[in-house]
């Protein structure tokens, strides 16, 4: 069975299922249903809430804001700095552009989007200042892979990272080659974007729509229990409908067999080696 929650680095413990908001907040028409949508998924207990000051240049932190507002206390949020912005001299700025939008005062998690040209120590320093400031609870990264989760470690203040937030699912499943089992051993967990894939494909698969017909659930539903089979892992898939949500929460119930997970392979085969790490 899909697993509930998850544990992070200190302890807290989050919905191993959430919410994604990439692509929300693009047209103003749709932004009513968007927050509609996430305010379902909160009353269906997805409050994880993933956003990022990149996703509309700002406009789904401001549909996420309206969706929380007055339920702040019921939602763990995180949100995204640019890696240009991972500087002592501008991540406060970026944080604070952010909470504006957000409408809130602190961030339960803070995450450098992916690597840019700033030191790790640099941008670690500046998310500490984040924490003694009060703005942000905690942080991690996206899109690191092995070698630069070395490097991060390495660094002062390195192992205070909560997350990893890396794109994966059957069809882009590399990191469990190397990125994944590590975490495991340290007990970080993956945070993974894209759950369900991009572009239909996944879902428009043969092994995919026989497994789901097995469970009598969606594609969508299967790829997302065989991301939460993984008990290091947190899936945070999009929903903009209320349909949507509802299938979403639904797939924490669906328990996979060895003959699902062994078609699911045949599929899209387990990685036999390092790969790159993948990313949207």
């Amino acid at each position: 069975m899909g697993q509930y929650s998850n544990t992070l680095p200190d302890g807290t413990s989050v919905p191993a299922l959430g919410q994604g908001t990439w692509y929300m907040g693009e047209r103003a028409s749709n932004r009513g249903a968007e927050a509609s949508a996430l305010r379902l998924g909160i009353d269906l207990g997805l409050t994880l809430i993933d956003t990022a000051e990149m996703y509309a240049d700002g406009g789904a932190e401001e549909v996420v804001g309206e969706a929380i507002h007055g339920r702040r206390d019921e939602v763990f949020l995180v949100s995204k700095a640019y890696p240009q912005n991972a500087s002592k001299a501008r991540m406060k700025r970026a944080c604070e552009a952010s909470l504006k939008r957000l409408g809130v005062d602190r961030l339960d998690l803070y995450l450098l989007h992916w690597r840019g040209s700033v030191p790790f120590g640099e941008t670690i320093a500046a998310f500490e200042e984040l924490i003694r400031e009060g703005k942000i609870a905690r942080w991690g990264v996206s899109n690191l892979d092995p070698d630069d989760m070395a490097e991060l470690y390495a660094s002062p203040g390195g192992r205070g990272c909560a997350v990893n937030q890396v794109l994966y699912n059957p069809q882009y499943r590399g990191i469990e080659f190397d990125l994944l089992p590590w975490a495991a051993r340290e007990r970080l967990p993956i945070m993974a974007y894209s759950p369900v894939g991009q572009g239909g494909s996944l879902l428009k698969n043969r092994a995919m729509i026989s497994v789901a017909a097995r469970h009598d659930a969606s594609p969508a539903q299967i790829a997302l229990a065989w991301a939460l089979r993984h008990p290091h892992v947190i899936a945070i898939p999009k929903a903009a409908s209320e349909d949507h949500v509802r299938q979403n929460a639904a797939a924490v119930s669906i328990e996979l067999t060895s003959a699902d997970l062994a078609e699911i392979d045949t599929a899209f085969p387990p990685p036999r080696q390092a790969q790159s790490l993948a990313m949207l």
